[in-house]
């Protein structure tokens, strides 16, 4: 049997390439001589940046910049040179992540990006001529505003004084955009962004009401946020004669998507588009004759582009069977059956605390790998049982 394992990693807890680590323990102690393969998997968020670096046999660069929370933090960014051509790879994770939010402090409207157009200047300065940048795992909800003022976008209130955003909450203080100081150099450098596609800034789907909850928002401050993000799409529009409300992608990262699209000419495109020129997994799932894949959540946003459903859906293209091995099961999840996986399992099998659950993840992946490839065994006997019954009975 020959099993191939495609994991994302366990926001907050574990990277990819960690819970890959866990699952092939997993599987070696279910039985040691199984054709294996691992592939970690990352989707523009925690990881993106040191994976394809890695792969491009770059290097990290370290800078001090502003953390979510306002304060200055310890952060990187990737460099690698390709066919004459320098480019930066910016994870925003690791600047504006929310992991990076203490649990006590997560408040959408109170969180910033300014960190990311530090990184994004920085990256400027080592002359690069390509940047490309994933968004995901995002602390922030201000539409990149931070980023933008980093960057020397200047927010003006009605009395056209300039005012500090400082979360999504400021930009119910903005009345409209100056773009006078705008970085130049932005003119001669090309931006990519790797983003869920289907993210949009505003509106019942929009980044306020879907993801401000998980970010700390209260229902109050989900209503403020929402109001501040239309708000903000309206300034945008004035200044730069884009509507920004529903364009794809706008709302990845806390509609970081929209700032980059705005005040940098940047690109979107659904994650795995640009990951897949990095990462090549197709030849190596059509191997296979089970294929896991892992995430921490399993609900009804997985089948949103996340990692779990895009190998699926190229698991599918060869009638690949599909286990996803996760760390909770949320609202919605069956809706993943649908987007190709044909089982999935939580670690979790007991009540517990989420800090024990941190901590034993590592085992609790290895031992549900193990017991999940036990229970195939039982379904292989089963078959194999009855098979041997039926020819009994033609004979």
């Amino acid at each position: 049997m020959k099993i191939v394992i495609v994991p994302s990693g366990f926001k907050e807890c574990m990277d990819a390439e960690d819970v890959g680590v866990a699952m092939e323990r997993g599987v070696r102690r279910f039985d040691p001589s199984i054709d294996l393969e691992v592939i970690p998997m990352i989707d523009g968020g925690e990881g993106f940046a040191k994976t394809i670096v890695a792969i491009k046999g770059g290097k990290l660069v370290y800078k001090k910049v502003t953390g979510p929370v306002g304060k200055k933090i310890k952060s990187y960014f990737g460099i690698f040179e390709e066919h004459g051509k320098r480019t930066a790879v910016i994870e925003m994770a690791a600047v504006a992540g929310l992991k990076l939010v203490p649990r006590n402090q997560r408040n959408p409207l109170k969180t910033t990006t300014y960190g990311v157009g530090e990184l994004i200047r920085a990256a400027l300065d080592e002359g690069v001529d390509y940047i490309l940048i994933g968004c995901g795992d995002s602390g922030t909800s201000d539409g990149g505003a931070g980023m933008a003022q980093a960057l020397g976008i200047r927010f003006m209130d009605k009395n056209q004084c300039p005012i500090f955003i400082n979360g999504g909450e400021g930009l119910l203080k903005a009345d409209s955009i100056d773009m006078k100081n705008l970085d130049k150099r932005l003119q001669h450098v090309s931006i990519d962004v790797a983003c869920n596609w289907k993210n949009v800034l505003c509106g019942e789907t929009g980044v306020a009401r879907v993801f401000g909850p998980q970010k700390g928002a209260t229902p109050e401050q989900v209503e403020q946020l929402s109001f501040a993000l239309e708000r903000y799409a309206a300034l945008i529009q004035e200044a730069v004669g884009v509507d920004v409300r529903s364009l794809p992608g706008s709302g990845a990262s806390g509609g970081l998507g929209t700032g980059l699209v705005a005040f940098t000419n940047a690109v979107l495109h659904p994650r795995f588009d640009i990951i897949m020129n990095y990462i090549n997994i197709e030849e190596t799932i059509s191997t296979a004759d089970i294929v896991f894949t892992a995430e921490g959540s399993l609900d009804f946003q997985t089948p949103n582009g996340k990692i779990p459903a895009e190998v699926a859906r190229i698991a599918k293209k060869n009638n690949i069977p599909v286990i996803a091995i996760t760390g909770t099961i949320g609202k919605g999840a069956k809706l993943n059956y649908e987007a190709g996986i044909d089982a999935y399992s939580s670690i979790i099998q007991r009540p517990t605390t989420l800090e024990k659950a941190i901590i034993k993840a590592p085992k609790w992946i290895e031992e549900s790998t193990e017991s999940v490839l036990r229970q195939i065994l039982i379904g292989f006997r089963v078959a194999r049982r009855k098979y041997a019954k039926e020819r009994v009975y033609q004979s």
